[in-house]
């Protein structure tokens, strides 16, 4: 891992390590895991490898246009006459070939999106470049699988596949809030248990960061694509210009300073019995997750259920 400041080295170092301890006390690894993960990483402010040696470069710095051409005409130029170097960014909303225009070997040449959080994510989107050989493609097919990722192969387009459908959707709920149709709280409530997604816009936009999705929406609406279906939010970029930008300032679209918010209330209150008749719903086949009231989530676990507000399970006569 290489870093122009020793000081981000060391705070990813220590987020590293913590996420490797945190996958071993929920026994997902083994302890002799934590240390050779973090053995297996040089922290270092230099880029140095052996000329002979077989690489994958993966460019991970800030959706900046300037700051990643940089990057790669550096690497392209210290990496000059190794023919079996793959350059590779990581960009989530920005064009790969505008990206690597000071890429020498273009057919070595191409993107990875990983999608956080990484070690739990495992989808990776594989952007193939127009010049991007097949070789290149087989290469990182084989090595999104080797570290244990499902890759899916998409052509050098806005958003790839996943934000090209998660945009417009997210800002047609932010739309919603702002015409009065819905509360967000609701909307959230609505595409969980409606459609089945694990979370609902807002929260996941909470999870992504308000200025990470401000920034995708500015650079397609610069690109002046009419098949790009997005519109700047007023209410969006106010909130982003009040530092409320989701989970790592602690408010976003939800308070984070507060009781931390439970998604995994199956987990925390079992699974047993199916949804009663007071929530005037159809009974489940299955055990699932239903709303009785925007306050109270029941879980099918003998008659309790998740209140909301609290984080704590109680009768379901509370409810």
């Amino acid at each position: 891992m290489r870093n122009v400041n020793e000081k981000q080295l060391e705070i990813a170092r220590k987020a590293i390590q913590k996420s490797v301890e945190k996958l071993h006390q929920k026994k997902a690894i083994q302890i002799e895991s934590v240390d050779k993960t973090i053995n297996s990483i040089n922290f270092s402010t230099k880029t140095e490898p052996k000329s002979d040696e077989n690489l994958l470069i993966v460019e991970a710095v800030p959706e900046l246009l300037d700051v990643k051409r940089k990057i790669f005409a550096a690497l392209n130029e210290q990496f000059k006459g190794n023919d079996s170097v793959i350059f590779v960014t990581n960009t989530s909303s920005l064009s790969v070939q505008e990206i690597g225009v000071k890429v020498g070997p273009q057919e070595r040449y191409g993107g990875l999106h990983f999608f956080n959080p990484v070690p739990l994510m495992k989808l990776v989107e594989i952007i193939k470049n127009v010049t991007t050989s097949q070789q290149t493609v087989d290469a990182l097919k084989e090595f999104v699988a080797d570290i244990g990722k499902v890759g899916v192969l998409c052509k050098d387009t806005p958003g790839f596949i996943v934000n090209r459908l998660l945009i417009p959707y997210s800002g047609e709920a932010v739309r919603m809030v702002e015409r009065g149709d819905a509360t967000f709280e609701d909307i959230d409530i609505a595409m969980k248990l409606g459609a089945g997604y694990p979370m609902g816009p807002f929260e996941l936009m909470d999870m992504t960061g308000l200025d990470t999705g401000k920034f995708v929406v500015e650079s397609w609406l610069a690109m002046n694509d009419p098949t790009l279906n997005v519109q700047r939010s007023e209410l969006v970029n106010k909130m982003v210009s009040e530092g409320k930008l989701g989970r790592k300032t602690g408010k976003g679209w939800y308070d984070y300073t507060k009781k931390k918010m439970r998604r995994k209330e199956g987990k925390q209150c079992g699974c047993q019995n199916p949804c009663p008749a007071t929530c005037k719903r159809p009974k489940p086949p299955t055990c699932n997750s239903f709303w009785c009231n925007p306050n109270c989530y029941l879980v099918c676990s003998g008659g309790q259920v998740l209140d909301t507000k609290t984080g704590k399970c109680k009768p379901l006569s509370e409810c």
